[in-house]
């Protein structure tokens, strides 16, 4: 199929020639362009000028290179040349490109005119922008080389005429169509003619292909039935169906890296697909990778779909269809029910799923008409509360309660009873950041899901997506969904007043929490996880009425259930010896920096100790008027539970948690952690509070993150430890040298 059709398009695909020494026919790997627009100054507005936000090409040390654009006023043109060195001000000046300010701001080079957002998005809209080429890149013995643009290599590529580029509008949606302000209407503007051409060509070749497997599939010994896959085959056509639609797998995830949207990634020398996010933003300069090349090869694309086969079970015999979630039959008489339904506002998917279909109706229309009818994916029907398709809020909200609602009867309705309905929440970290559990989608949705006739029995949390570096409070260590385990609601349940509510909750959540902890459920989980619990009251009574004999809402009783979990986390630290009570109220107030003696002597006395003993308790250094809590890094090194003859659950904590910092599940940690011995779930409690204190009231990221990652691996820890018998190793060797 590669080899088909990089054959049909060997023109449009040159070598570089023999006008550069260093490889002669040597294979192009990739294209870098910058859009241009005229410019707007009068006097050069016959000339097109970059829209560049960077001219950087390389940024790896040793092997800097970047384009340089020679200007002349005089002749009105502009020149792109390609650089290297290891001047930190031409580098520094090259990572700015044409840019004049943050979003769509630049610079005329030509003339210092302004170039404003409102002059791009005009120009777009009118004339729509041009494109030149700015340097190609070849794969060459020393690695990846620069190589300054050829007039030649960019005729090529603008003069390839596609047969039938797809012509579906785009959506009309400007929070995840960045590019819609800026002229673009129609999904084939998304991609320059020669992107557009090899991505129709593979479409086009797979009936080529389906034939050749068809006829290789008959000799291996498959029945010659026609029956095509739709039908049920399991025959010659039906293998080779399948092969195509694997292959069209390939095709679409080419097009997230074959369009006119991806970034070069100057410091790794590689391209950035255009879903990074659920969003279509607009790039003012970007890569073509030539997809026949080492960078982006179709035939590694295919490789990487055949991974996923690879180990998505293969053999079990199964099936697949479409139902309406709110009127639909499942194919099993009485299924049990494993669902991620729709996040309430979050992505609209049909929206941005077409830019995927386009190529996949392409590819697969003949196999599956019934499932590639429609043009574009539908969108009225999909269960999200979108603003734009509704327009307004309150519709959209209404509009997913019920769908929601509906849906979710209907799986009560067909569900085996004898089994639990697993239903998954995703959370955005925005929202949990800003309003916390008892967010307006996560409390609509739960109304959904209660009002149906569910009890929610239990929420835990499911990691479902790859850890990442964190860009704020908890990114990195939140769940990043929920699963409610939800069983129909008994027919005899009862009404209940806000105060036997709140009663009842006291009474059962602070055990519930207790075996959470006990479960090891990590902190940045556990406000998640005790919903679970929380609404298991709640949703078990037909409602639950506030003084005014109206219904309390889904968001009052999490917001409820969150305050007991803060009073449970605040009852817990009156169990803690008075050193390290101190030690989490002035941590809580000033982390580690100073605060007055006074205010310090104050808040000691209360406790009934003073400052000098949390001194000699090595937790606080106190000098000049001023008290301020040690650091980790500040800890003796020599520190022994069993010889410190003024211990605290907060040395314990401090010393555990920079062992962990800095050797993970080790065993050195274990040791240490056998040592504490008595004083371990003590030491698990502190986590739990000094989570929250850092993440909630301090938003101190890297702080909550050691608290958090010290309980995410307390499991494993703690079963080294009981593993060891003698605690003298190494380590007490050294202390005793």
């Amino acid at each position: 199929m590669r080899d088909f059709v990089q054959k049909k398009l060997e023109n449009f695909y040159p070598v570089i020639g023999d006008a550069h020494p260093f490889q002669p026919d040597a294979n192009v790997i990739a294209w870098i362009w910058t859009r241009t627009v005229p410019s707007p100054d009068p006097a050069f507005a016959s000339c097109n000028v970059p829209i560049a936000s960077t001219f950087l090409l390389c940024s790896k040390k040793g092997k800097e290179a970047w384009v340089e654009i020679e200007v002349s006023a005089e002749k009105k043109t502009i020149q792109y040349r390609v650089k290297n060195g290891n001047s930190k001000s031409d580098i520094v000046k090259a990572s700015h490109g044409t840019k004049a300010g943050r979003g769509a701001n630049f610079v005329c080079p030509l003339s210092g005119a302004a170039i404003t957002p409102e002059y791009i998005k005009n120009v777009g809209r009118t004339s729509g922008y041009g494109y030149e080429l700015m340097a190609i890149v070849v794969e060459s013995k020393k690695g990846r080389v620069y190589c300054n643009p050829s007039k030649e290599q960019s005729e090529i590529a603008k003069n390839c005429r596609p047969s039938a580029a797809p012509d579906l509008a785009l959506p009309k949606h400007p929070q995840y169509m960045g590019v819609g302000g800026y002229g673009y209407e129609k999904f084939s503007d998304l991609f320059i003619p020669r992107q557009l051409a090899v991505l129709e060509e593979l479409c086009n070749g797979l009936p080529f292909l389906e034939s050749k497997i068809k006829a290789d599939a008959v000799v291996a010994g498959f029945d010659d039935d026609n029956v095509a896959l739709e039908d049920g085959g399991r025959g010659a056509l039906a293998y080779a169906q399948a092969i195509c639609v694997y292959i069209s797998f390939a095709i679409d995830k080419l097009a997230d890296y074959n369009n006119s949207l991806c970034a070069w990634n100057h410091k790794n020398e590689n391209i950035s697909h255009l879903f990074n996010r659920h969003a279509i933003p607009m790039m003012w300069d970007f890569v073509e990778a030539n997809p026949f090349g080492a960078m982006l090869d179709f035939g590694k694309l295919c490789d990487s779909v055949a991974g996923g086969l690879a180990i998505s079970g293969y053999g079990l015999q199964g099936a697949a269809f479409q139902s309406d979630a709110i009127f639909g039959k499942c194919g099993e008489d009485k299924p049990v029910i494993s669902t991620d339904p729709p996040y309430y506002d979050n992505v609209p998917y049909a929206d941005i799923s077409d830019f995927f279909y386009v190529w996949l109706r392409k590819s697969n229309q003949r196999i599956f008409p019934q499932i590639f009818a429609t043009i574009s994916v539908p969108k009225s029907s999909e269960l999200v509360a979108d603003r734009v398709r509704h327009g307004d809020a309150k519709t959209a909200d209404a509009f997913f309660l019920r769908g929601m609602t509906e849906s979710l009867k209907n799986f009560i309705t067909i569900s085996d009873p004898s089994a639990p309905t697993a239903i998954y929440y995703a959370f955005k970290q925005s929202e949990i950041e800003e309003e916390g559990i008892s967010s307006t989608g996560w409390a609509t949705f739960l109304d959904a899901v209660i009002s149906a006739g569910f009890a929610i029995n239990a929420t835990w949390p499911v990691r479902t997506e790859r850890t990442v570096r964190m860009r704020a409070i908890g990114s990195n260590a939140l769940a990043n969904s929920v699963v409610l385990v939800c069983r129909p609601k008994s027919d005899s349940s009862v009404s209940i007043t806000r105060q036997e509510f709140v009663r009842t909750l006291k009474r059962e959540l602070p055990s519930a929490i207790a075996e959470l902890q006990a479960a090891n459920i990590a902190p940045a989980d556990m406000p998640q996880s005790s919903i679970g619990p929380g609404m298991g009251v709640f949703s078990r009574y037909n409602a639950v009425l506030e003084s005014d004999d109206s219904s309390m809402s889904v968001k009052t009783a999490l917001q409820l259930i969150n305050r007991e979990l803060d009073e449970y986390l605040g009852g817990i630290q009156g169990e803690f010896d008075p050193d390290t009570r101190f030690a989490i109220t002035w941590f809580e107030q000033n982390g580690n920096s100073k605060g007055d003696y006074g205010v310090a002597d104050n808040l000691a006395r209360a406790r009934g100790i003073a400052v000098e003993s949390i001194k000699h308790a090595g937790i606080v250094e106190s000098a000049a008027g001023k008290v301020r809590i040690l650091t980790r890094d500040e800890l003796d090194e020599d520190w022994e539970p069993e010889r410190d003859d003024h211990l605290t659950v907060w040395e314990c904590l401090q010393h555990l948690v920079k062992a962990h910092e800095k050797d993970g599940i080790s065993h050195d940690t274990a040791v240490l952690l056998k040592k504490i011995g008595s004083q371990a779930e003590a030491v698990k409690d502190l986590a739990y509070c000094l989570y929250d204190i850092s993440a909630n009231k301090r938003k101190d990221a890297k702080e909550a993150t050691a608290y958090n990652a010290l309980i995410a691996d307390w499991a494993e820890l703690t079963n080294a430890a009981a593993a060891i018998h003698d605690t003298s190793g190494d380590r007490q060797i050294r202390l005793d040298i």
